[in-house]
C-alpha cells in the first residue's frame, strides 16, 4: 500500500441531522469501495494506491451532493510513498483502541 488520505467532508444542510445522514452517505460510498478505512470523529481514513484514493477524494464530493448536500467542502490529508509502505490505520491507532474504556 503507498498511500493513505483521511478526509473530512463538510456538507452545508439546514441541519445537523442532515449533515450526519449526508456524511453517513459518503461513509457508505467509502465503505463500498472495499478498501481499508477507518471511521474517526472529524475525519475517515482510507489506505490504498494513490490513483484510487484520488479518485475516491473526488467521488466523496459527488456523493455528498448527490446525498443532497447544497454545497461540500472537504479537508484532505495524502500520506505518499511511491517506493515503499507508508504506515497502516492499525500500526498508527490501535494501540489506544484496544476495547478498554479510560
Amino acid at each position: 500500500m503507498e498511500a493513505s488520505v483521511a478526509i473530512q467532508v463538510l456538507p452545508k444542510a439546514d441541519s445537523d441531522e442532515e449533515v450526519i445522514r449526508i456524511v453517513d452517505a459518503v461513509i457508505a460510498y467509502i465503505q463500498s469501495t472495499g478498501l481499508n478505512y477507518y471511521v474517526g470523529p472529524c475525519e475517515t481514513s482510507i489506505e490504498g494506491d494513490y490513483d484510487t484514493l484520488m479518485q475516491i477524494v473526488k467521488q466523496c464530493q459527488i456523493e455528498a451532493v448527490k446525498a443532497g448536500a447544497k454545497s461540500v467542502s472537504a479537508y484532505v490529508k495524502v500520506n505518499y510513498r511511491p517506493q515503499g509502505e507508508v504506515l497502516t490505520i492499525a500500526r498508527k491507532v490501535s494501540k489506544y483502541h484496544d476495547g478498554s474504556s479510560k
